[in-house]
C-alpha cells in the first residue's frame, strides 16, 4: 500500500479491511462525541473504526466529508486518491504470500 512517505500506515491489514468495506460505497460515520465525555468515535457499517486508522484516513485526504446524517453524524467516503489508495493495497495484499500475511496480521 503506497502511502504518503512522511506517515506509516496504521495496523495495515485493518486499515484495508476498512478501505475494502468502503468500496461498496459504504460511508464511515463519524459521531461526534464532546458533549458525552467519550470524544469522537467513527462506525462502518455498524463496527467501530480504530481512531488512528479514521484519523490517518482523514489526514492523508482519503476521506472527506460529504455531508451530515438526519441523526447529526457526519458521513466520511472515498475521494479519488482514497479510491487509487485502496486499489492500489488491494493489488499490494494479493501480491503477499501467506506467510507475509500471517505477519502483517500479528505485528501490523
Amino acid at each position: 500500500m503506497a502511502a504518503p512517505a512522511t506517515t506509516a500506515i496504521p495496523n495495515r491489514a485493518e486499515t484495508l479491511k476498512v478501505l475494502r468495506l468502503m468500496g461498496g460505497d459504504k460511508p464511515i460515520l463519524m459521531l461526534p462525541g464532546d458533549a458525552d465525555g467519550y470524544g469522537t468515535r467513527w462506525t462502518l457499517d455498524g463496527q467501530q473504526v480504530q481512531p488512528a486508522i479514521a484519523t490517518y484516513l482523514m489526514k492523508a485526504d482519503f476521506i472527506a466529508d460529504s455531508g451530515p446524517t438526519e441523526f447529526g453524524a457526519r458521513k466520511l467516503a472515498l475521494t479519488t486518491d482514497g479510491t487509487r489508495f485502496r486499489n492500489d493495497g488491494v493489488l499490494w495484499w494479493a501480491g503477499l504470500s501467506l506467510l507475509q500475511r500471517l505477519k502483517i496480521m500479528i505485528l501490523g
